[in-house]
């Protein structure tokens, strides 16, 4: 009965945690400064002539402590949990204007520590991802604007939630992908928790965020003197691509023994079997990209792949599982040739 009754009251706190939290921007807020004994006033949002009742979450406020009212303003003092909420202004039954105060987020860790940006490439847009759960509504934005808070800046609301609690943006920016990049981008990110709010704003440069997507292996063609293998830019890419250009990277694995090693350069050894590359700007120190799928790499005439083209010798990515069937055909087709040759002799033994 008691484990019953605890359950019931952890469940009530919670709805009533949810009640008063905040899971959007409200139009109009305040913020007040955590652990600052300065009063805050709220004002009326609509112009009119005579008295105003003052409501707090729909009820009306009647001697309230650290709450006084003076004509068509509410001042607050001693700003603190219990005074957080949103304060609507009436004029009988007609709801006149709605301010919600909020508290300053204790969060003291930079943005940069709980946002991660990314720029396939120096195209418009670029896309963030909120990784900090416990926040109920976050909203971003790419300007001096948004930063000092006016009411002029463009936020950007998240297109997604994810699994973990993380938002996910995508920004666009104006910056010219054919002009050195010579300012700063600015992103200002707001977030809810409860009724508390955080503000936090971090500056960086388009090029540090760029990452390129995984380039494309078209074709590997056996040479004299080795494997050439021909990289396309991943379709994301910004173009031209002979003014962005990329730098490529490939990793193979020897067939002799195991050994891996990786090459700048498009020209790499026989005797290898199998390879991915990545790729990033060839320009700018960026990111690299994420490796491809390791594709089978078969050479010389006899495991040259059959393909019309005779120098192609690369083969596609095999499907999963496919190399233990082929090992086992091997392996029951070798069985098989033994048997056949015991049969044979014991024919010819009698």
């Amino acid at each position: 009965m008691k484990t019953s009754s605890l359950w019931i009251c952890g469940l009530l706190l919670i709805v009533l945690t949810e009640a008063h939290g905040l899971n959007y921007f409200p139009e109009n807020f305040v913020v007040a400064k955590r652990n600052n004994a300065d009063p805050v006033t709220l004002t009326c949002g609509t112009k009119t002539a005579g008295a105003v009742t003052w409501k707090f979450d729909g009820d009306v406020m009647e001697d309230v402590d650290n709450v006084r009212q003076d004509g068509q303003s509410l001042t607050v003092s001693e700003v603190d949990t219990p005074n957080l909420g949103e304060y609507s202004c009436w004029r009988g039954d007609q709801k006149l204007s709605s301010t919600y105060l909020l508290l300053e987020d204790a969060e003291d860790e930079k943005l940069d520590s709980f946002i991660s940006c990314r720029a396939t490439s120096y195209d418009c847009t670029f896309s963030c991802i909120w990784t900090r759960s416990g926040y109920t509504a976050v909203r971003l934005g790419l300007s001096h604007e948004c930063r000092e808070g006016l009411e002029s800046c463009q936020w950007v609301n998240s297109n997604g939630k994810l699994l973990d609690g993380g938002f996910q943006f995508e920004l666009p920016h104006s910056l010219s992908p054919y002009v050195e990049e010579s300012t700063m981008l600015e992103l200002t990110a707001e977030a809810i928790s409860d009724l508390s709010i955080l503000r936090r704003t971090m500056t960086f440069y388009l090029r540090d965020i760029v990452q390129p997507d995984s380039p494309q292996i078209v074709r590997c063609q056996e040479e004299e003197q080795g494997v050439n293998v021909t990289i396309d830019p991943p379709s994301s890419w910004s173009t031209p691509h002979s003014f962005f250009s990329l730098q490529h990277q490939i990793e193979y694995e020897f067939k002799d023994d195991g050994k891996i090693e990786r090459s700048s350069s498009a020209l790499i050894p026989k005797r290898i079997s199998k390879l991915r590359v990545r790729s990033r700007d060839s320009l700018v120190p960026s990111a690299w990209s994420l490796w491809t799928p390791w594709k089978n790499v078969r050479t010389g005439k006899k495991n040259r792949c059959k393909y019309r083209n005779p120098v192609k010798s690369c083969c596609p990515d095999l499907p999963p599982g496919s190399l233990d069937h082929i090992k086992k055909r091997r392996k029951n087709k070798k069985g098989m040739k033994m048997l056949s040759g015991v049969r044979d002799f014991k024919k010819q033994d009698v």
